[in-house]
């Protein structure tokens, strides 16, 4: 019975039986067969140690029995699980020797078999089961449906995985999952959607990640569990687990659309949902997903249940805009995206002069409906615009827009609109801040004839904002940041803590208070910065991957860097400081080869890199691992 908890049952009852009879043969193969299946299934959390308990046992029983045909099945199915083929149709074989009329084990062995790129002889394996044993028990049939499938006979498989789902324990999720897959290769999409859904139903944290971890896809040729796991992907399986929910109200506030009928007003429907953003996450009572990770989410057809899975928050705020002339109309709706009930919904036709009172009224609303209670102070710093000036706010919305594009003709236009916001109000905090932005990005274009002053213009501008908002948490976090390059350590760490104070919320900020670390090679301090700006961001771009892979490497945390810095890669494998870390990394670790690799993906994304050029922004480790690789 293919559950976690029956395999738990089963194993405490051998466990009884060799606590009787510590010579049991049998009973101590059938705890180690427990424990592979823990392995294979994702029923632990350590499947390495469960299979070399699964193999331990197995010669334990040989100890007793050579002649076990059982323990040698055991053990050809471990090392079939460890990807070791050979030694697997080795041990095989000889079970198979042992008990040529035995059905069990010809249905067992079927699966080293099938798995090692062998499946017609692992359908005659189990048909010469079934023949031995008519009334032969359902664990038969998923080994027989597996085995069609590899060869294309999708009927033949199908009919083999729903006789299973039909007398399989209705509380195990396996049926499904194979059944998913297979139906995605017949050509049954709508079919494989179902299957996924009772899937959920059954284990909710079911993922591509689990499964791509776990040892159920044991095949010898990778591409096989690539195919697997793009079926599974295309029937809908989420490609991770569930994020928990935080202990406070959590919300993410999707994109508005909108529905002016002009891409132009674009800016206008993305600064709302923004602003709404940025009002809640001055609140420390709440917890509030960053705009990156919600804006990935734009222009597409997607379900609250899906957003409060992948981004791990209990409700969703939807909403759009329409912008007529001088008339505007905004629709909200708050959901209880666990259940998908709504908590209540409005719509606003208002004149666009009013686009400051419309977006309060929504971040009261919200507070309201999620019971959170404001001290005195949090309800002045929710309330603050920065400016009452129309234009000056939109002037900023799409200089905003521009550079969150980030590209360097559309760099120029945020400047000069930024500018013109300010000339229209001097005392708008925001329109320095974005004014600051830009010619911190003129220094990493490269687009600025003196990076020196860049800098320095960048920091004035900064301080002018925090001058005149000194709630602006992102503004002292980005001028902590610039400070951390002037090596003045202190001053960055106090604006760096001064803003996760403001805005805990803010995942730019502990992103930067991470870096402020790392600047003074605080590594160990910058990982849980890194983390947290995760958790709010949870589709974060490829700077959060490496970032945190970095200060894994910097303190010989090897296995950790490579993973994340191998994320950075793979979401963007054009990124040129993914590619630069991962050689960093590589080098760190010993791994030679992969570092160099690594340093011609660098140069073939840059051909112009400089190590000299680097050196002058990196430290003396970095330099040293690049050199290393081969970058010169």
């Amino acid at each position: 019975r293919f559950t976690k908890e029956d395999n738990a049952q089963a194993r405490k009852l051998f466990e009884k039986a060799v606590a009787l009879d510590p010579n049991y043969a049998h009973a101590w193969q059938e705890i180690g067969r427990m424990h592979y299946r823990d392995a294979r299934f994702g029923w632990t959390d350590t499947p390495d140690q469960s299979l070399a308990l699964a193999e331990e046992l197995a010669q334990k029983t040989l100890a007793i029995n050579d002649a076990d045909a059982f323990a040698y099945g055991t053990l050809s199915l471990v090392y079939m699980a460890r990807r070791q083929h050979e030694k697997a149709i080795a041990y095989g074989e000889k079970a198979l020797a042992l008990a040529p009329n035995f059905a069990d084990v010809q249905a067992a062995i079927a699966l080293p078999f099938l798995y090692s790129g062998r499946p017609e002889e692992a359908i005659e394996l189990v048909k010469k089961a079934m023949r031995l044993s008519p009334y032969y028990p359902a664990w038969y049939l998923p080994v027989l449906g597996h085995a069609y499938r590899l060869t294309e006979q999708y009927k033949e498989a199908i009919d083999a995985l729903e006789s299973w789902r039909a007398r399989a324990n209705p509380r195990s999720e396996l049926p499904y999952i194979m059944l998913a897959f297979t139906y995605v290769e017949a050509g049954r999409g709508e079919a494989a959607q179902v299957a996924v859904s009772e899937i959920l139903k059954r284990k909710p944290k079911a993922s591509i990640e689990g499964y791509a971890r776990s040892k159920f896809f044991a095949y010898k040729d990778p591409a096989e569990i690539k195919r697997a796991l793009d079926s599974l992907r295309k029937a809908g399986l989420p490609e991770s687990p569930p994020l928990p929910l935080p202990d406070k109200p959590s919300i993410a506030v999707l994109p508005f659309d909108n529905l002016s009928g002009d891409p132009e007003q674009e800016y206008l429907a993305d600064g709302i949902s923004e602003t709404i953003i940025s009002s809640l996450s001055k609140i420390p009572k709440m917890f509030v997903i960053a705009r990156n990770s919600t804006f990935t989410y734009k222009d597409k057809p997607v379900k609250v249940q899906q957003v409060s899975r992948e981004l791990g928050v209990r409700y969703v705020l939807e909403g759009s805009v329409q912008k007529a002339g001088d008339r505007i109309r905004v629709t909200a709706q708050l959901v209880d995206a666990t259940t998908g009930n709504h908590i209540w919904s409005e719509r606003y036709d208002r004149e666009l002069k009013d686009i400051f009172a419309v977006q309060d009224e929504i971040t009261k609303k919200i507070i309201t409906a999620l019971q959170v209670k404001l001290t005195e102070g949090e309800q002045v710093r929710t309330a603050a615009k920065g400016t009452n000036n129309l234009e000056a706010y939109l002037k900023c919305l799409q200089a905003n827009e521009y550079l969150n594009r980030g590209n360097i003709q559309r760099n120029a236009l945020a400047k000069q609109l930024a500018k013109e916001a300010v000339a229209l109000d001097p005392e708008y905090a925001w329109a320095y801040y974005v004014i600051a932005r830009t010619h911190q990005l003129d220094m990493w274009h490269g687009t600025t004839k003196s990076p020196k002053a860049s800098l320095a213009k960048a920091m004035e501008l900064l301080q002018k904002a925090i001058v005149l908002d000194d709630t602006f948490a992102e503004a002292y976090s980005e001028l902590g940041f610039l400070f951390s390059i002037e090596k003045q350590h202190d001053k960055a760490l106090a604006l760096g803590e001064k803003a996760v104070a403001l805005n805990p919320n803010s995942a730019e900020s502990h992103l930067r208070l991470g870096k402020i670390f790392v600047f003074a090679h605080r590594w160990e301090e910058s990982i849980p910065e890194y983390k947290t700006a995760m958790r709010l961001n949870p589709i974060p771009p490829v700077l959060y991957f490496w970032s945190l892979g970095l200060s894994y490497g910097a303190l010989g945390q090897y296995e950790e860097a490579i993973t994340w810095c191998e994320k950075a890669v793979h979401q963007e494998p054009d990124s040129f400081f993914a590619h630069l870390m991962m050689a960093v990394v590589y080098s760190w670790s010993g791994r030679d080869e992969d570092a160099r690799a690594e340093a011609a993906e660098v140069l073939r994304i840059n051909p112009q890199f400089s190590l000299e050029k680097f050196e002058k922004k990196a430290g003396k480790p970095l330099v040293d691992a690049l050199r290393k690789a081969g970058l010169k």
